[in-house]
């Protein structure tokens, strides 16, 4: 014969299983959130070492493209501030054109440098970051004509 169990005694182990459960959250939810919030972090540094060297190529091409060393510097800089739109990942973006070898068979240097914003991300207090910064090279055809060269 099977011994009834008292009900306050089923009742006192259910109750007991709920109150682990809560402190149990309450201990690892902000964990959680602090190794997401370090995991943006570091995808914004992946994604700004990306676009920064992304910028820098496809500006150098456009710089290469055009006759002048004018019309370079204003196509690389405009082709490489309109791919760093995205601020979380390239926050103050800084543009420099080198167009001191600008010549049939010279070449182009474009330089983007930037810094990863940290916007957001105040609860993990992210350690400064160094700016990241890409140079790309394009060669100027050697049978190109320029404005200073018909």
């Amino acid at each position: 014969m099977t011994h009834p169990v008292p009900r306050r005694a089923v009742d006192a182990r259910s109750g007991d299983r709920g109150s682990a459960d809560a402190l149990g959250l309450a201990l690892i939810a902000p964990a959680a959130i602090g190794l997401a919030l370090v995991i943006v972090f570091l995808g914004r540094g992946v994604d700004s070492r990306a676009t920064v060297q992304s910028a820098a190529e496809a500006a150098a091409q456009a710089a290469a493209q055009e006759r002048s060393p004018a019309a370079a510097v204003v196509a690389a800089e405009q082709v490489g501030t309109a791919m760093l739109v995205d601020r979380t990942s390239c926050a103050a973006p800084d543009v420099f054109v080198d167009t001191s070898r600008f010549a049939p068979g010279g070449q182009v240097a474009f330089t983007v440098s930037c810094t990863v914003s940290v916007s957001g991300l105040e609860p993990i207090d992210p350690p400064a970051t160094e700016p990241t910064t890409a140079t790309a090279y394009a060669a100027i055809d050697p049978l190109r004509a320029t404005e200073s060269e018909p």
